[in-house]
């Protein structure tokens, strides 16, 4: 590539610190702008925080780009690919390249009810299921039925839009509390009720250009606030890659039966995917099967795979825009990575926020990536639930646990709060 990059990164989490952190390392890549950032990527070399435009905006967006000569744009999170962000910028910026997926292609994470359709459409493993937009109907499917079930809200929820219920009258409190009480708002005007899987859940990170599929190590993340897996959901406490739950023949199968049957089902209904495409499987007695799709990088199995991940990240992004996917290798380390993430305390209820952090230097083969955070006059404050995480790469999974955790001792604030059992499982086995 003659030119070099100059890239709009959108997005505030861990996931975008990571990305960043990750692009900046190419030889590529001139600059990237971050919209809006948080404290850790205020820190990074050749990289600047853009606050006062917000992700959601995108005229202004698409205004700063053309000014400030971007070339690449990489929406990080999933409300803005679901908004249509891409799509916009290709009707009003179309010399710009974009990592990620159109409006169409959003919706396999922007409504479930859409995925789940299309997964039965494509006949791609999933567990067995019915959508309901009214609550009297869903609660008298309820009835009907025998086994577990997981209820999710439809719409985009922040990762939090599902619940696993122990028993019926739970089963019908989550109803209401989706359906009738509006806890996640308008992502609960339609329900998905689903078979309970039972096995070990495992997400798998894909490029894809919409033909050809690059898939990163499988990863598996640990969703609950609390230690052996109790307490309620989060957007993740931590996560390990790669997972021996997964051996090669087993990821073989699922790129076969279900990656590139999803990816060319896309294309031939007319909705290309671009991008990165996370898939969450179980891996139940009957082989995998597919629990969702994510439209983008999940977070946090980003931070842990960008830390195993040889190769050039820009490369392997323009590529995808481009089209031309299959002339790129994705390089990845034979290594073992932990991420562990520290949440404010509260978290995933109600929690401080505008706590000030100090942070010692860490060990070699530690990054923190910051996610809730804000650097102001050199003085480092929290700025969400989930605060900073803790990445670290070794030759052994025990290795990457263990420095991971070592990187957690060099973070300080009030009311800090962390699982200690990351990995714990694959340990365990």
């Amino acid at each position: 590539m003659s030119t070099k990059l100059r890239v709009l990164l959108v997005g505030n989490g861990g996931r975008e610190h990571a990305i960043a952190w990750k692009l900046r390392q190419s030889p590529l890549v001139d600059h990237i702008f971050v919209v809006p950032g948080n404290g850790g990527t205020a820190q990074l070399p050749n990289v600047t925080n853009i606050s006062n435009i917000k992700q959601e905006d995108f005229p202004a967006l698409v205004k700063f780009a053309k000014e400030n000569h971007v070339n690449l744009l990489v929406p990080g999170p999933e409300a803005p690919l679901v908004a249509g962000i891409v799509d916009h910028f290709a009707q009003n910026a179309p010399e710009i390249k974009a990592f990620g997926p159109s409006k169409a292609a959003a919706r396999m994470e922007g409504s479930k009810t859409f995925s789940k359709d299309f997964m039965k459409r494509r006949s791609i493993p999933t567990a067995a299921y019915e959508n309901f937009s009214d609550y009297e109907a869903a609660r008298k499917y309820l009835d009907s039925i025998s086994h577990n079930v997981v209820i999710k809200a439809s719409g985009l929820a922040a990762g939090k839009g599902v619940i696993i219920p122990q028993s019926k009258e739970e089963a019908d409190a989550a109803l209401k509390e989706i359906m009738l009480d509006k806890e996640f708002g308008d992502a609960g005007d339609e329900v998905v009720i689903e078979e309970f899987l039972e096995g070990d859940e495992l997400s798998i990170l894909s490029f894809s250009d919409g033909r050809t599929i690059r898939s990163l190590p499988p990863a598996q993340d640990h969703k609950r606030i609390g230690e052996g897996d109790t307490g309620p959901n989060t957007g993740g406490m931590g996560t390990y890659a790669p997972t021996k739950i997964a051996p090669k023949e087993v990821v073989e199968q699922i790129h076969r039966e279900i990656q590139q049957p999803t990816v060319d089902g896309m294309r031939e209904e007319g909705f290309e995917f671009k991008g990165v495409l996370f898939t969450g499987l179980m891996m139940t007695k009957e082989g995998p099967k597919t629990l969702e799709y994510n439209v983008r990088f999940g977070d946090p199995e980003t931070q842990s795979l960008l830390a195993l991940m040889d190769g050039d990240l820009a490369e392997v992004m323009v590529a995808v825009a481009e089209g031309r996917l299959a002339e790129v290798d994705v390089k990845v380390s034979e290594r073992s990575a932990a991420t562990v993430v520290v949440a404010a305390g509260g978290y995933p209820g109600s929690y401080a926020k505008g706590t000030v952090m100090t942070i010692d230097p860490v060990p070699d083969d530690v990054v923190l990536f910051h996610a809730g955070t804000t650097l102001s006059d050199n003085t480092l404050k929290t700025s969400g639930g989930r605060v900073i995480a803790s990445t670290a790469t070794a030759d052994t999974l025990e290795e990457a646990v263990a420095k991971a955790y070592n990187g957690v001792d060099c973070i300080h604030f009030d009311g800090m709060q962390y699982r200690k059992d990351i990995a714990g499982r694959a340990l365990r086995k």
